[in-house]
């Protein structure tokens, strides 16, 4: 009886939060879908806050879904290319450039890249509104590959599927929660939705993930959804983790004057 009430007196011992490893600082950035305004902001907000900050391994991952909607896909990639001589930034394979690629295949696929986005995609590397319209979509698949060059389509292909930090796993869309890490489809991480989103048990590792729009960056314990629709909502999130810390920078456009900077602390 005695150790009993012992036992129920002693204290409890704290609960801990993931963590990336230590010495670390990662800057993860949530789907930019060509909006280069909100991107370029939110790089040099990142340089000004990582320099505020002590001494750390600076790591940057992009979540996937660089081009398509918003209006310059291509500044995008060639601004990724320039960062990635300066910051070790790692960049992970969306949806969408799922169908980017798919669309030299064959016209179908590019038919159905067109419908998702991809119209501005296509005008983001040099091609007009007017001649734009005046091509059918067996004209426009003949001349996409002169349009695009082979090093951006090369590049894209090298994206990379997932990404583990300590705690944590970096992905486009999510995971299926009945398999393991090691043993996922491309077609899920690239894809999924309501089975991983509905989906409230503990995980394997905390998922930080974009591809489903939030209006605000969604902390569901087992997962963390940072994609609040920069192509139309014009807010830019990044997730900032170093050890067990949570922060959270946006780019925010408004209809007059410059990008703006918001820095928030652990979402919840």
């Amino acid at each position: 009886m005695l150790q009993r009430l012992r036992n129920y007196f002693r204290p409890q011992a704290k609960h801990r939060l993931p963590s990336v490893p230590a010495g670390t600082r990662y800057y993860v950035i949530g789907d930019i879908h060509g909006r280069l305004d909100l991107f370029d902001a939110m790089i040099t907000a990142i340089e000004e806050v990582d320099a505020s900050l002590g001494a750390a391994d600076t790591r940057v991952v992009l979540l996937g879904d660089l081009i398509d909607r918003g209006p310059d896909s291509a500044g995008v990639i060639a601004r990724t290319l320039v960062w990635q001589q300066q910051r070790n930034v790692r960049v992970l394979a969306g949806n969408h450039e799922e169908m980017f690629l798919a669309a030299f295949e064959k016209p179908d696929a590019l038919r159905h890249f067109v419908k998702h986005g991809g119209r501005e995609t296509i005008l983001s590397f040099g091609l007009s509104n007017r001649q734009y319209a005046a091509l059918s979509t067996e004209q426009l698949f003949e001349r996409l590959p002169a349009l695009v060059p082979v090093q951006v389509r090369d590049y894209i292909t090298r994206f990379e599927l997932m990404i583990i930090a300590g705690d944590y796993v970096f992905v486009h869309a999510g995971i299926d929660p009945d398999r393991p890490l090691d043993d996922q489809k491309r077609s899920d991480l690239l894809w999924i939705r309501d089975r991983f989103l509905n989906h409230h048990s503990p995980l394997e590792k905390v998922v930080v993930h974009g591809h489903t729009i939030f209006d605000r960056v969604m902390d569901c314990g087992n997962r963390i959804g940072i994609d609040t629709g920069a192509f139309r909502s014009g807010v830019l999130t990044a997730l900032v983790l170093e050890g067990d810390q949570r922060r959270v920078l946006q780019a925010c456009a408004s209809n007059s004057g410059p990008v703006e900077i918001f820095h928030g602390e652990r979402p919840g």
